[in-house]
């Protein structure tokens, strides 16, 4: 008989054994002893973790402790070697080697399985979303649904800015006319509401709420438009038998009688020397009252009454749109349009220029095209269309936020508020009950008035100030209430 081997450590081995035989033995005798063990009953301090039994909630994965039918076996930690080899290198690598290789698996179910589908993520941090949308912004992230990483981090979304539902105040206006192409409201930078009834156009003054009589036309004529000059001292009106007058606010005084339109001149617009005129007649006339001629030049290009008529805000550029769905663009240098944009389907009244950004227009068309279309007037490109569901009758653009107000006859006579460029709704608000076809804005820039056919002005804190930024309240410059503007 062979004496015992000898090692380093001075143990006697068997024949047949070496020192690496004995680790791996006793590696995995005390390794199948921790499964037997239950847990102590209070937390000890250890260089491994080893879990409470007791709190793991463990009938969740469906590994609770089973009366053995065996004798525990080398291979009786297999659930959790299989539970360590899925948080390693995924659930798929387990799955995949559990798969049987033939068709004889037998008629074991696999919710049976510790690694079942059902239970695949087990010990993994998962938000319960039982109970929410799973469209909703604040699921989880993108880095995956079981990752623990859900966008409740991120801020929320920033809510809409809120605008005040109801009109703070509400002017009457017996005889304001229900036409489309007429336009006879502006607010002047000093603070004076003009206003074309009928025959006669009346100042009233947002400071006092006093109302003046500028002039009467006389029973043959009436008033179609309406344009304030940029300081705010002069007023030029246009009549239906197609002159332009130029009247000193203040003074209530006539300076100067222009005609050369054939037919009514429904729509003006002043740059800083210069008077524009569009009219029934298709055309567009270019009026400097520092000279003796009624006009100075003719612009030639629609082929239907001209509507809309804005110069942008660097003088440089002149947009007209007419009631042959055209929208014309217009430089100082020439007599002939730089861009005949044609897009609109309808007759386009409203035109707006922002403030915000050089060779940016905005333009509404009506009935049968209900859309707001964005061009830069640079190249004559179309930026954006949006369509409103309902006639464009007007639109402004605010110069304290880069925001725009437009304003809608059929079929839903409503006023919005959208966001540039996102052209997000900030707001929608009703109370007319005919068109909305007249708006202005005030000098400050976060009230717009509206007229209609249903004989009301109504004012409408729509935009924050230029320095505070912030939400406007109900209350207004003046108390909610209902007066006669003559």
């Amino acid at each position: 008989m062979e004496s015992p081997q000898k090692t380093k450590t001075g143990l006697n081995l068997p024949a047949g054994m070496n020192q690496t035989s004995l680790r791996l033995e006793t590696f995995s005798s005390s390794f199948r002893g921790i499964s037997t063990l239950s847990s102590p009953s209070k937390s000890t301090c250890s260089d491994r973790f080893i879990p409470c039994r007791s709190s793991s909630r463990l009938h969740a994965f469906d590994l609770q402790d089973k009366e053995p039918t065996t004798p525990v076996k080398e291979g009786g930690n297999e659930a959790y070697s299989r539970l360590l080899k899925s948080e390693l290198f995924g659930s798929d690598f387990v799955s995949n080697s559990l798969s049987p290789a033939g068709g004889g698996g037998g008629g074991h179910g696999s919710a049976s399985s510790p690694m079942s589908p059902c239970t695949s993520n087990m010990l993994r941090f998962k938000t319960d979303r039982s109970n929410s949308s799973p469209c909703s912004p604040f699921s989880p992230s993108i880095l995956g649904n079981d990752n623990g990483l859900s966008s409740d981090s991120s801020p929320p979304p920033k809510p809409p800015r809120k605008v005040p539902k109801t009109p703070h105040k509400v002017l009457d206006a017996p005889s304001l006319q229900d036409d489309f192409y007429l336009n006879v409201v502006d607010w002047s930078s000093q603070n004076v509401l003009a206003v074309g009834l009928g025959t006669c156009v009346y100042l009233w003054s947002a400071s006092n709420s006093k109302v003046t009589k500028l002039c009467d036309l006389g029973p043959n004529d009436s008033v179609c438009s309406l344009q304030w000059t940029r300081e705010g001292s002069y007023i030029s009106v246009g009549t239906s038998h197609g002159q332009v007058q130029v009247w000193d606010g203040t003074q209530c005084k006539r300076v100067r009688t222009m005609g050369g339109h054939q037919t009514r001149t429904g729509v003006l617009a002043w740059n800083s020397r210069i008077l524009s005129s569009g009219s029934r007649d298709r055309n567009i006339l270019q009026h400097d009252i520092r000279v003796q001629s009624d006009y100075v030049s003719k612009l030639v290009g629609h082929k239907s009454e001209v509507c809309g008529l804005k110069w942008s805000h660097d003088d440089r550029e002149l947009a007209s749109g007419g009631n042959d769905n055209q929208l014309l663009v217009w430089n100082n240098h020439s007599q002939q349009p730089i861009h005949k944009l044609t897009e609109h389907t309808a007759a386009v009244k409203a035109i707006t220029w922002s403030p915000h950004q050089s060779s940016l227009l905005a333009s509404g068309g009506g009935t049968a095209d209900r859309c707001i279309r964005f061009w830069n007037t640079t190249n004559g490109h179309q930026l954006n269309s949006i369509d409103t569901g309902s006639q464009v009758c007007n639109l402004a653009w605010s110069k304290n936020v880069n925001e725009i107000v437009s304003t809608h006859g059929y079929s839903q006579n409503q006023i919005m508020l959208w966001k540039y460029p996102s052209m997000a709704k900030v707001a929608t608000l009703t109370g007319h009950s005919m068109r909305v076809l007249y708006l202005a804005t005030s000098p400050d820039g976060q009230t717009i008035v509206t007229g209609a056919g249903d004989e009301t002005l109504r004012f409408w804190n729509v935009f924050p100030s230029v320095k505070m930024q912030t939400p406007v309240r109900d209350t207004g410059l003046w108390s909610l209430g209902r007066t006669q503007i003559r």
